[in-house]
């Protein structure tokens, strides 16, 4: 039939991210399992959005499984109460939740996954990583895995309002090593031009970002800094808060740089307009954790098409998530803050980021979350 859409089927050979058809692809054969079908945009170019199940259990804190012992048995011995998601619940800041989510995997051995928090999630500064059983590590979900999948949560600045199926992180499939080495991500970068800077710096396998405090592309705003004892924050509604009940904007009073505050949480803007080409995928990861007191960047994923220009994201900036360490930290404009690593696609995907799908940042500026109003 013409214009019918091709059927999901999951390439047999080849190393590379899963793109969405093939991801539908996997749950189609089982290896994803759902407690209800997909939400009708749960399906992104190159991730699949993760859902909360009905039930939610605050503990005692942070924890890692490791290997022979499920979350379910650690959950005995740490939880505190149980909350019931079905019909919302408000998580408090300071306190760590754990949610098992309505996705659960049978991987194949050929197929692994890793997991982030989706973007809105991190510029709301809320604290996601996902745990699988027998694992000694956050977000890492090895090949051939079978069971459940669990999201620990721990908002930092904002309560925020959840709900079974609230999507706070995503997860991506991939088979064999699909990253890019120097040699490789710098013939891309002369072919695709991944940054729009005069040059770009390829540092341990990725482009480096670097943090614009100019303040010449936004009307003199450095950026945003989160308030303290704010109200809730429903994390399904849209431009559903003023800015200015949850954010200080920043100005630059001519200066190129901004003193961080302890403890404080900003959204910043890089100074590279970054782009994503339609057979790759990309994800933010710190620059070197020694050179300074900050932390740059929860929500890592770049999907294919971010910043491509057929898919009307010519010049989109990189936001970046920056929460300050124990001491005061001077950050200067055009300071290295993170990389971007590339991987290739298994296969192109059918629909890239913002062309048709409603992508929240596509062509994005200095852009805080979904759930504001516009900023002046």
């Amino acid at each position: 039939m013409a214009g019918a859409i091709p059927e999901a089927v999951l390439p047999q050979t080849g190393e590379g991210i899963l793109p969405g058809h093939a991801i539908e692809a996997l749950a189609g054969r089982g290896a994803i399992r759902t407690v209800r079908p997909f939400d009708a945009d749960q399906v992104q170019p190159a991730s699949l959005d993760l859902r909360l199940g009905a039930v939610a259990w605050r503990i005692r804190a942070s924890f890692l499984p490791g290997p022979g012992v499920s979350v379910a048995q650690r959950l005995d011995q740490l939880a505190l109460h149980q909350l019931d998601l079905s019909k919302g619940e408000v998580l408090e800041t300071g306190c760590v939740y754990l949610v098992e989510l309505q996705e659960a995997l049978a991987l194949t051995p050929d197929i692994a996954a890793s997991a982030n928090p989706k973007s809105s999630t991190g510029r709301l500064d809320i604290f996601t990583r996902v745990i699988a059983d027998r694992t000694r590590a956050f977000d890492v979900i090895p090949a051939g895995y079978n069971g459940p999948l669990y999201l620990e949560i721990s908002p930092r600045t904002f309560p925020i309002l959840v709900r079974e199926g609230s999507r706070l992180s995503q997860i991506r499939f991939r088979r064999g090593d699909a990253r890019l080495d120097e040699a490789a991500l710098g013939a891309l970068n002369r072919r695709e031009r991944l940054v729009d800077g005069a040059s770009a710096d390829v540092l341990g396998g990725g482009i480096a970002v670097s943090v614009d405090l100019s303040g010449d592309g936004f009307g003199g705003l450095l950026g945003f800094r989160a308030k303290r004892h704010t109200g809730l924050i429903d994390v399904d509604a849209r431009a559903a808060c003023d800015v200015e009940d949850y954010w200080e904007p920043l100005a630059t009073r001519g200066r190129r740089e901004l003193i961080l505050d302890p403890d404080a949480f900003y959204i910043l803007a890089s100074k590279e307009a970054v782009h994503v080409p339609p057979d790759h995928a990309a994800e933010m990861v710190p620059f070197d954790p020694l050179v300074g007191e900050f932390r740059v960047h929860y929500a890592g994923f770049f999907d294919p098409g971010f910043g491509h220009e057929a898919a009307g994201g010519r010049g989109a900036r990189a936001v970046l998530e920056v929460r300050s360490r124990e001491v005061p930290f001077i950050l200067e404009d055009g300071q290295i803050v993170g990389r971007l690593v590339y991987e290739r696609m298994l296969e192109r995907p059918r629909v890239l980021y913002g062309e048709g799908l409603g992508s929240n940042y596509q062509a994005q500026g200095l852009k805080l979350s979904k759930h504001f109003k516009a900023w002046r």
